[in-house]
C-alpha cells in the first residue's frame, strides 16, 4: 500500500517538477525556492484531501477540466512573462507571487481526482495527502535547483526563457502530448 502511494505521489508531483524546472530559470534566492516548494506542496497536499473527503462529485465536476485549466494557466504566465521581457530592462529579481500563488493550486487540480479515487478505495485522509504534499515539495525544490543550473548555461533573460518555456509546455499539455 505504501509503495503504491509513493509511485502515485510521484507521478502526481511530475508536473510542479516540471514547471519548477521552467522556472528555476528566473534564479529565485533558495529562501524564496524553498517558498515555492513548500507552497506547491501545500496544494498537492490539500487537493486529494478535498477529493478524498469530497467524494464523486468532485470528480466528475473537475476531472473533465484539470488538464486544460493547469494548460490555460501555464500559458497566461508564460505570456505575461514574455510581455513584462519586452516592456522592461531585465529585472534584479522577479516579482514571485505567481509562482507563490497562481500556478500551484491549478496545478494541483488534478489531484483532487486522485484523491477522489484514493478515498472510494477506502484510503485514509491522514497518510495519502501529507505524503503528495512531501513528496511534491521535494521534486519542485530539486526541479527548481535544476532549471537554475540548466539557467546558467543558457544565457538569455530568465524571465524571457521561462515565458518561452511555459508558454510550449502550455501547448503540448493542451494538444495532450505533456502527460
Amino acid at each position: 500500500m505504501t509503495g503504491e502511494l509513493l509511485i502515485l505521489g510521484v507521478t502526481l508531483s511530475l508536473d510542479n517538477f516540471r514547471t519548477a524546472i521552467v522556472l528555476g530559470a528566473l534564479r529565485l534566492t533558495w529562501r524564496h525556492a524553498a517558498q515555492v516548494a513548500l507552497v506547491f506542496g501545500f496544494w498537492d497536499m490539500a487537493a486529494p484531501l478535498v477529493g478524498i473527503l469530497g467524494g464523486d462529485y468532485f470528480a466528475q465536476t473537475i476531472g473533465s477540466t484539470a488538464d486544460s485549466v493547469g494548460a490555460v494557466v501555464l500559458g497566461a504566465y508564460g505570456l505575461y512573462l514574455l510581455v513584462e521581457a519586452s516592456r522592461t530592462p531585465p529585472p534584479e529579481e522577479l516579482d514571485q507571487r505567481w509562482a507563490l500563488f497562481g500556478l500551484p493550486l491549478p496545478l494541483s487540480v488534478d489531484n483532487v481526482v486522485a484523491g477522489t479515487s484514493l478515498g472510494l478505495l477506502g484510503f485514509s485522509p491522514w497518510l495519502a495527502p501529507p505524503l503528495f504534499g512531501a513528496i511534491t515539495a521535494l521534486m519542485t525544490f530539486v526541479g527548481l535547483a535544476i532549471g537554475r543550473a540548466a539557467a546558467r548555461l543558457i544565457r538569455i533573460r530568465s524571465d524571457l526563457l521561462t515565458g518561452v518555456a511555459l508558454i510550449i509546455m502550455a501547448i503540448l499539455l493542451g494538444l495532450g502530448l505533456g502527460e
